[in-house]
């Protein structure tokens, strides 16, 4: 496949939603008073959704975003694995930042979006 035949693909719409729902918890952090520090950051054991702090509370948060209910809650997609698998790579960012924290928080924020109303967000702080 040529380099120009990528030009042409049309945009991955699971990936668009995933985004606008990441887009909308991290101004929903910065509302809030938070400093977004990253975002999707990614290593070959996985990705970290969203990295916040305000003050010396630093949060990773995992976004799940969906349009409707028909198959669970958004938070209801994370698995035991995938909760080892943030914790694993929240260490490894930890890690190559040297950062120091009073306070380690894992976050998960749910995002239902509907056409034409603007995504519903609800973040469950401590969920695990």
């Amino acid at each position: 496949m040529a380099v120009t035949d990528l030009d042409d693909r049309a945009p991955d719409p699971r990936r668009a939603l995933g985004d606008r729902g990441e887009d909308a918890v991290a101004a929903w952090y910065e509302a809030a008073g938070y400093q977004v520090l990253d975002r999707n950051w990614r290593r070959r054991e996985g990705e970290l959704d969203l990295v916040v702090q305000r003050d010396r509370v630093l949060v990773f948060c995992e976004v799940k975003t969906r349009r409707s209910d028909r198959f669970g809650a958004p938070v209801e997609a994370i698995t035991r694995e995938k909760l080892q698998r943030i914790r694993l790579l929240a260490a490894k960012w930890l890690e190559e930042r040297r950062a120091v924290v009073r306070e380690l928080r894992f976050d998960v924020a749910s995002v239902m979006v509907t056409r034409g109303d603007p995504p519903v967000i609800e973040v469950l702080e401590g969920a695990f």
